[in-house]
């Protein structure tokens, strides 16, 4: 056995408010029918006015400290939809947290992030540079969509999650064995929002509609989605000399049913051993994984310690996937936070869910 990093905790946030394919439908010309066989999504959530993606990551964040019974001594936030564009939203977070001047950052790869963010976190475990780093994903995404565009309007929704690591072995439940990273800037196109970087500055009114939201070239992003999250599950189950029919739970970012369908079957990962959530909560980019891995944890179909295979694909292009051991954790799960509540204290309703939860295996 070797000292790697090991995920020890497992927080999420969703906010309460539930958009159906139904209310879609009432202002888009789409269908339920519709919606459902391209994507195979029923419902997302959508934060109330005033609630934003550094609200619903220091719940998650705190609900990851709360599962595992530990502080986090760094903060990774993986995000496309920052609280401002300056600065970081990371070291808010941390403060709010009651992490008193940890090291805290952003990461931006879209819906890669969570992945991206994990390997950072494992990396500077081994390193020697933290102990217990606190990763999370979370997205305001209806802050970014234009409600008026049918082909990412019923994709996306709200939401964070978050995991806690701490040194380990290889040898445990929720090892993190391997990570694999890779980019193609070639594709920077296909997904993206085009205003209010410092290429095409301006105020809101200055940057044509089509420029200021979220943009997306389907067709071509699920060819690279497929190809892109096969190819480097494959090359991190070589590294660990994992087969596929050996992964006893695949999590892939919850972009799209069919895309994930597409790339389990091309593992030849078995269909009973496919954990998603994609239907409930829609899209969540940085914070489907652990979002989905939570989920997962209530079916009780997952022995912790079980090869697991995480994967995903996103814009800048960005895709990554790693190879971890399932981890022996229960979640906890708490509404958006208020920037004026600090993690010190939870609500009466939050305590009483934390001390009901069951525990580890």
């Amino acid at each position: 056995m070797s000292e790697c990093a090991v995920i020890c905790g497992l927080g999420t946030c969703l906010p309460e408010r539930v958009i159906t394919n139904e209310d879609l439908t009432a202002r888009l010309d789409t269908s339920d029918e519709w919606i459902r066989r391209r994507t195979g999504i029923q419902r997302r959530r959508m934060v109330d006015p005033g609630t934003s993606t550094g609200d619903l990551a220091v719940a998650a964040g705190q609900a990851a400290q709360v599962s595992a019974g530990r502080s986090a001594d760094f903060v990774v936030l993986a995000t496309t939809t920052p609280d401002r564009p300056c600065p970081a939203t990371a070291p808010e977070v941390a403060h709010r947290l009651g992490l008193t001047e940890v090291p805290a950052l952003d990461i931006a790869a879209v819906c890669s992030g969570f992945v991206y963010a994990l390997g950072l976190a494992e990396a500077l475990v081994r390193a020697g540079a933290c102990d217990q780093p606190l990763v999370i994903g979370a997205e305001v995404y209806t802050s970014i969509i234009d409600p008026q565009d049918r082909n990412t309007a019923v994709i996306f929704g709200d939401g964070a999650g978050a995991v806690l690591l701490r040194r380990g072995d290889s040898g445990e439940p929720g090892a993190i064995h391997a990570v694999e990273l890779g980019s193609s800037g070639a594709g920077s196109d296909l997904i993206t929002v085009a205003g209010g970087g410092s290429r095409i500055p301006g105020r809101e009114q200055q940057v044509p509609r089509e420029q200021r939201y979220f943009r997306m070239q389907g067709r071509e992003v699920y060819r690279q989605a497929v190809a892109r999250m096969t190819s480097s599950a494959r090359s991190v189950l070589d590294r660990v000399q994992w087969s596929p029919s050996s992964v006893r739970a695949f999590v892939g970012h919850q972009a799209n049913q069919r895309i994930l369908d597409a790339v389990a079957d091309r593992l030849g990962v078995s269909k009973c051993y496919r954990f998603g959530n994609i239907a409930e909560v829609g899209n969540t980019a940085a914070a489907s994984i652990p979002l989905a891995m939570a989920d997962a944890s209530a079916s009780n179909r997952i022995h912790p310690g079980a090869p697991t295979l995480l994967t995903a694909f996103g814009g800048g292009l960005t895709w990554g996937s790693a190879a971890v051991t399932w981890p022996d954790v229960v979640p906890v799960s708490l509404p958006p936070k208020s920037p004026t509540a600090l993690c010190g204290s939870m609500t009466d309703r939050e305590t009483d869910a934390v001390a009901t939860a069951p525990q580890p295996h």
